[in-house]
């Protein structure tokens, strides 16, 4: 069978054999049904889950005259843009039930929680919210994107009982209301999106994400396959509290369960503590999708140049490795123990080094002193986070802070860890993917030759996984249950 796979801006035709099996999110197997999508429609329901929170008093009884509130944004890189956004329909509705309880409009700031993410250009707040909500409140100041090296806007929380040392963003520890806009998508990183993984990673720190984006939590057997019963997701929820325990209140949150195209399937409030459960019961049958009868012994998909990291993601090699092994901590449950991935990239070398300024530097060191695996990089983690010609460029720059970088190499190494091999098809600079340890072909087809030789036999079970950056994804399972080796918590299907 012909199929394409996604390349450079592009994609590349693959001819595989007609034994391939195919999965594309929300297509293969439909999402549950979303909300319907008039503005209308979606404003209600998230009036009522506002109004009827979960674990907490109702947004309107916690609001009075001369309260402050600050309500916290997820950036760019996932939820979704279009008109009746979460994010844009669920300001709106906590904006009109914070007015009602008595809250001016004066003592109301909006977030973004790019944490050590690129701090959010106007344009891209201008997107996020539409122009009606940015009209509203950029001309007047009200706007603004979380610093995590602004110190004077920095509150210090201490040590949770763990030994983590917890820095929250001020404004939102000084504030009567804090409010967490989440979506909750899948993610390699704990599980969901959105809950207290919202505010751990997005409105805090280096030396708190330190505490869980590292070596030391990531390679640890319970990170793959993905799952919310992980160290990483306990350590979320930790923060989480601990930050709502420093502030002597709690986070009210108003998260969306979405589907592959970013709409609300369904949308609970209140207290992560209590919410999260809730939404993660709807999320599984979304997210965790039981439909493989064996194990795949190949895994075919392509890398475009620039996906939800950014332009560059599918072409800067670290980017691309941390990429490789988000789709291992996804499908782990699926793959064979000798499972090669077969990948198009364009690998031409392409850093974009505004926004990701030591990337390179990161790049060139790994070659160097005693470096054999991208775990080894981890010891320079506070010499990168501390140098000020990368924070400078964080804050005032638009670009990665540097410590992001680690997070992307514990990952990356996850890989590595758990393939035979992987091959990188259509490199244009192919050294590069060399030098991260993997193998270069000119083709889907001489990569897949290569591969039965070596590793997988003349007939493979292979996957094909089209569009695997360019939807929502989905994190796959085995039909039987019983063969799925890792938890799905909360999971109805078991597993």
């Amino acid at each position: 069978m012909k199929l394409d796979f996604e390349y450079g801006h592009g994609t590349m035709t693959a001819q595989l054999p007609n034994s391939t099996d195919v999965f594309i999110p929300g297509a293969t197997v439909p999402d549950p049904p979303c909300l319907p999508q008039d503005w209308d429609s979606l404003y209600q329901a998230t009036l009522n889950s506002i109004r009827h929170p979960i674990g907490m008093e109702p947004l309107r009884d916690l609001a009075g005259s001369g309260k402050t509130a600050v309500i916290v944004i997820p950036d760019i890189v996932k939820g979704g843009n279009q008109a009746t956004s979460h994010r844009k329909v669920a300001i709106r509705a906590c904006l009109d039930e914070l007015y009602a309880g008595g809250v001016e409009k004066k003592d109301i700031l909006l977030i973004f929680s790019n944490g050590l993410h690129p701090r959010a250009t106007v344009a891209e707040m201008r997107t996020i919210l539409g122009d009606e909500l940015f009209g509203e409140f950029y001309p007047t100041g009200q706007i603004t994107s979380h610093d995590s090296e602004d110190y004077e806007h920095l509150a210090d929380l201490g040590f949770t009982p763990q030994g983590d040392h917890i820095l929250l963003n001020k404004y939102i520890f000084d504030a009567d209301i804090p409010i967490l806009i989440g979506h909750t998508q899948g993610n390699p990183y704990g599980g969901y999106s959105g809950g207290y993984k919202h505010c751990a990673t997005g409105i805090t720190h280096w030396r708190s994400i330190s505490s869980h984006h590292v070596p030391q939590v990531m390679h640890r057997q319970d990170f793959v396959p993905v799952s919310t019963s992980s160290m990483m997701r306990e350590k979320f929820d930790q923060h989480g509290m601990w930050m709502e325990q420093k502030m002597g209140r709690k986070f009210f949150c108003c998260d969306a369960v979405l589907d592959t195209a970013s709409r609300q399937i369904e949308i609970n409030s209140g207290w992560a503590k209590e919410m999260q459960p809730v939404s993660w019961k709807t999320a599984d049958r979304r997210t965790y999708i039981h439909w493989a009868e064996k194990k795949y012994d190949v895994v075919v998909f392509g890398m475009p140049t620039k996906f939800h990291y950014g332009d560059g993601m599918g072409t800067n090699p670290i980017q691309m490795m941390q990429a490789l092994s988000a789709q291992v901590i996804r499908h782990k449950r699926i793959l064979s123990d000798r499972c090669v991935f077969i990948v198009s990239s364009v690998c031409d070398g392409y850093f974009h080094d505004e926004r990701w300024p030591y990337l390179r530097e990161l790049y060139e060191l790994f070659q160097h002193d005693y470096m054999n695996t991208l775990a080894d990089m981890n010891r320079y983690g506070e010499y990168f986070a501390t140098k000020e010609e990368y924070i400078r460029k964080y804050r005032f720059a638009n670009a990665f802070h540097p410590f992001h970088g680690f997070s992307m190499m514990s990952c990356g190494h996850i890989a590595e860890m758990n393939t035979s091999a992987i091959y990188i098809v259509g490199a244009r600079e192919p050294g590069y993917a060399r030098v991260m340890g993997l193998k270069t072909r000119a083709t889907f087809e001489e990569a897949l030759e290569d591969a039965m030789k070596k590793y997988v036999g003349s007939n493979p079970n292979i996957l094909a996984l089209p569009h695997a950056f360019t939807t929502a994804a989905v994190h796959l399972c085995m039909k039987d249950s019983a063969l799925n080796a890792a938890p799905i918590t909360g999971c109805p299907c078991g597993g």
